[in-house]
């Protein structure tokens, strides 16, 4: 049975759609806008396809100026090199998508794989906020694990990580199904 719809808004600008499904309100998409260095606003959505699964998706839009742009370098399994130009609050899985670098995301960045395993250079690991205990607990079943690895689904592009180099690993772990491959949509 198709729940009801409904859309709230609070004085923040937070438009949050919620379906009433047997009198139980299940978040479906959260949408707000946020500050971020040099007065940038960047746009982020919270979708759920169940009860049980909640996936971040930022939306894209090209920079409106240079203090938006992010250059991102992807270090292939064959070592080639692919730079890309992001921009300040993109989702490093999301981007790789983007760009045809062959991250995986077999979760969709919901924090349930690893198949976003990357390795940040050193002058960059730093600059991100620290890993969460579930983001902690993943890494732990990730192939190939290293000092600097990060899920990449985890990475928000902030100027400060202007220049960032991320290498994938030589190969993930897809807890989902042996040779599935999701395609990005």
């Amino acid at each position: 049975m198709r729940g009801n719809m409904i859309s709230l808004a609070n004085k923040y600008g937070t438009l949050l759609t919620c379906s009433i499904l047997k009198h139980v309100i299940i978040p479906v998409s959260v949408s707000f806008s946020h500050p971020v260095s040099a007065g940038v606003r960047a746009r982020r959505s919270l979708y759920t396809r169940n009860r049980h699964c909640c996936e971040v998706r930022y939306e894209w839009k090209d920079p409106k100026s240079e203090d938006e742009v992010v250059n991102v370098t992807f270090v292939k399994k064959d070592g080639s090199k692919v730079p890309v130009r992001g921009k300040v609050g993109d989702n490093l899985l999301y981007l790789a998508h983007r760009h045809g670098v062959e991250m995986e995301g077999a979760c969709e960045a919901s924090l349930a794989c690893t198949t976003c395993h990357v390795y940040v250079k050193e002058d960059y690991y730093d600059k991100l906020p620290e890993p969460d205990e579930k983001e902690d607990d993943l890494l732990d079943l990730a192939p190939f694990l290293k000092e600097n690895s990060r899920l990449g689904c985890q990475i928000v592009l902030t100027k400060d990580l202007e220049g960032l180099v991320v290498t994938l690993p030589k190969a993930t772990r897809n807890f989902y199904v042996d040779g599935h491959v999701p395609q990005p949509h």
